[in-house]
């Protein structure tokens, strides 16, 4: 006796706005009847916040893990006690993707300290002599289209990278002398496109060795035992190898990552914020580093 259970979104991308329906199946396949208490489909959508053993200490960030915030939860009865005949059966589903009493929706992200997770869970029961079954499929929730989200204006940021304008030195007078300059073209980026700019070595007294793009998240969590802010990256890109030639222009391009990222968000309990760091590493590794916080949209 034998008993496969599977989940099928009907939309392949799995992607979906508040207020839409999760539309589906619960595909089973047994090569006998098999006899069960009923079949229940649970939508589930939460923010798991961790605090972080930096900042609170190691096993007072396992107790004071802050609780997850439920943003959806309930759950259907598909079928009533009885018999799952032999071979296949298909039972399609419809969820209705609505916030629980007065929570918002926030889109799908995946982070360290912070998880923002949408589910849809199967379970059939059977008697305490058998396995109960159990299957989980992720979906992901998005923005819906907002007409104010429009109101951040693209505006080109200039920089200029020297040692001068460096604040962390701590022995300037060992600082190679170097002049770089450069531009991005916003610190305010929609999601579906990249984060654009170009870059220039203007005169350099080392050679260099690399330079990188990264990505940085910045989570923010707390509870009434404290909150932790930590920054982790999330990909980094280099953009030139080796002593790259002065006076030539070269172009920053940075996809944002799907899942890793999500609109910048600041609520009562986390905040999620985006930071973009430009590393410029000279030969004798000493390593030069521009920050730039940025905020992410979906539209």
């Amino acid at each position: 006796m034998s008993i496969t259970l599977d989940i099928r979104l009907k939309r392949a991308s799995k992607i979906y706005h508040e207020g839409e329906t999760v539309a589906g199946l619960i595909l089973l396949h047994t090569n006998s009847d098999i006899k069960h208490d009923g079949v229940f489909l649970t939508m589930e959508g939460s923010v798991n916040l961790q605090l972080s053993s930096k900042n609170v200490g190691i096993f007072e960030a396992f107790y004071n893990s802050v609780k997850p915030i439920q943003l959806v939860q309930y759950t259907l009865d598909v079928l009533p006690s009885g018999k799952i005949p032999s071979g296949k059966t298909e039972i399609p589903f419809e969820l209705p993707l609505k916030p629980r009493g007065s929570k918002l929706l926030y889109e799908t992200y995946h982070g360290v300290f912070v998880n923002i997770q949408y589910l849809i869970r199967c379970d059939i029961k059977r008697s305490f002599l058998a396995k109960d079954l159990s299957k989980s499929l992720e979906f992901i929730v998005e923005d819906k289209f907002n007409p104010q989200t429009e109101k951040h204006h693209s505006k080109i940021v200039f920089f200029k990278i020297m040692p001068e304008s460096l604040q962390a030195t701590r022995e300037r007078t060992n600082v190679p002398r170097f002049y770089i300059t450069g531009r991005l073209d916003s610190l305010y980026c929609k999601l579906s496109e990249p984060l654009t700019g170009e870059l220039m070595i203007e005169q350099t007294e080392i050679p260099i060795k690399s330079i990188e793009l990264q990505l940085v998240r910045v989570e923010t969590c707390g509870c009434v035992e404290g909150y932790s802010r930590d920054a982790t990256e999330i990909q980094n890109i280099q953009i030139g190898e080796g002593n790259v030639c002065t006076g030539l222009g070269i172009p920053i391009y940075m996809i944002f990552p799907r899942l890793f990222t999500c609109p910048t968000l600041s609520t009562s309990n986390f905040k999620v914020e985006f930071e973009v760091n430009l590393i410029v590493v000279f030969e004798d590794d000493y390593l030069v580093t521009e920050n730039f916080p940025i905020i992410l949209s979906r539209h």
